[in-house]
Formats: C-alpha cells, structure tokens, sequence
C-alpha cells in the first residue's frame, strides 16, 4: 500500500500517522478504533513477542498471562496506561499517550522475561496514588514502590570434587585430545582381527564373567551352611580351669616326693646328696 499527501494536507505528520494507521489495520485493531490515530496527542507502538522466547510452548503460555483469565489483566493495564492494547499473533499493538506506550512496551518485555504482569499493576496504582497528592509531586518516590526479589528455585548444585586451579600451573598448549573408541581398538589390537576373532575374544570374555558371578553365587550359598562359632558354657570353661590346676598341683607334689626319697637313700649310704 501507498500512503501520499494532497494539496489540501495541512498537516505535515499526517503522512506518519496515515503510515501507522495502515500498520494497526494489518493487525486486527477494528477500523473504528484505529482512525483515533489521525488526532493528536495519540501514538501507536507494535511490540514484536515471538523473537523473545525461543520455545512455543513457552511463548504461549507467557502471551497469555498479558490477557490474563477472561482478559481482566489486559483491562486492568488499558485503565492504569489509558491506552488500547491488542494482542494478536506474534505482535502486541498499542494505542495512546507517549508515556502509556512506554509503560506498556515495559509490562509486555519483562512478561516475555518471565516477570508476571501484577507486579507492574500493583506498581502503577500506587503511581497513580502518589500523582493525586500534590505534596509528594517533586519527592522520590522509591520508598513507596514495592521491590520484589528474584526467587531461583532451583539452587545450584555444588560440584563433588572442588578442584583447585590456583596450584595448576599455566601452559599455553591445550589438554591433548582423548583417544576415540578406534584408536584404543588399534593400540590393543582388536581394530586388525577378524570378524570371527572378535566373536571369539567376546565369547570367552562372557563366558568368564558368568564364571565369576557363578562362583561368587556359589560362595553366598554356601554361606548359609557354615555352622556358627559356639560360646563355651561358663560353668565347662571353670570346670577345665579346676582340672589343669589339679593336675599341675599333682605333678608338683610327685617331684618333691620324689626329691626326698633321694635324700633319704643318700643318708643311708653315708655318700653326699645330689639334688636333680
């Protein structure tokens, strides 16, 4: 389409705004709303969405928290902004004042960002309380606005081995590149056998991991079979004590019989007494 001027176009910019009205019909705004765009005081903006989230699952689901259920959010921003808003498609168009169009384009970016709408409602009718008071009119008004911090529900997981890269020392050469599946199958041999060959070396590399679980299979069930260490009684264990005394008491008092015997046959004989 062509957008040109008369002899009877007294206003210069009436070209632009003939050019954004043309831009607010191609987006399904209703023609009797898009002719507000020839008086003055009244700019169009059209917010692209669609280039803002890569995933469309995504893209609908935030796309759909600027309407809000039954369209109560896109109200609530018309009422606070004083300005029309048209979502459609991949695009958000918006009719109004300069500042409405940038409160707009605002509330529609971070809502692409993942930042729900009603943080910035809530925001914007407390602006609108502060400019009815004439007396807060030239003060800062950062005390009265809600700041809300960013929740991450996720939390980084901290790594298992913390390595330490200040004692690692700098080498401008890179790591050397790890050995690919074919280069280990050449320095062991396997890339140069025969198909038969490889069967072979896998077969007997199974069948010996059958042979060490059968064996470790084996080991648990026999396991079950080996009889438990039994306590001795306390009244056996005094019993064998009483019983090694005694014998080591008898065998002390044979000695010492056996002892003077000798003593007393050495008197007898009138010869000298040699203990053993």
């Amino acid at each position: 389409m062509t957008v040109r001027t008369t002899r009877k176009t007294y206003d210069p910019a009436a070209i632009l705004k003939a050019r954004d009205l043309i831009k607010l019909l191609s987006r399904s705004v209703p023609a009797s709303q898009a002719v507000k765009i020839l008086s003055d005081g009244v700019a169009a903006d059209i917010v692209k969405i669609r280039n803002l989230v890569r995933n469309k699952e995504r893209f609908v689901k935030r796309r759909q928290r600027i309407l809000g259920p039954s369209g109560t959010t896109l109200k609530a921003l018309e009422l606070l902004t004083g300005t029309y808003i048209m979502v459609q498609g991949n695009t958000v168009s918006v009719m109004g004042p300069y500042p409405g169009l940038k409160e707009v384009r605002r509330v529609v970016t971070d809502c692409m960002a993942n930042i729900h709408p009603i943080y910035h409602i809530k925001e914007l009718m407390i602006k609108r309380e502060l400019r009815a008071d004439p007396a807060l009119a030239t003060e800062n008004w950062d005390r009265f606005l809600p700041h809300f911090k960013k929740r991450t529900l996720a939390k980084r997981k901290k790594p298992l081995k913390v390595v330490d890269k200040s004692r690692k020392v700098y080498t401008p050469f890179p790591p050397p590149r790890e050995k690919s599946k074919v280069d280990l199958q050449i320095e062991s041999g396997e890339y140069f056998l025969g198909r038969q060959a490889k069967e072979r070396r896998e077969r007997e590399e199974r069948e010996e991991r059958q042979r060490g679980r059968a064996e470790e299979r084996r080991r648990e069930r026999e396991a079950g079979f080996v009889p438990p260490k039994e306590r001795e009684r306390e009244g056996e264990g005094e019993g064998k004590k009483k019983r090694k005394k005694r014998k080591v008491e008898e065998g002390e008092g044979e000695g010492k019989k056996k002892k003077k015997r000798k003593r007393v046959e050495g008197s007898e004989m009138g010869g000298s007494v040699v203990e053993t």
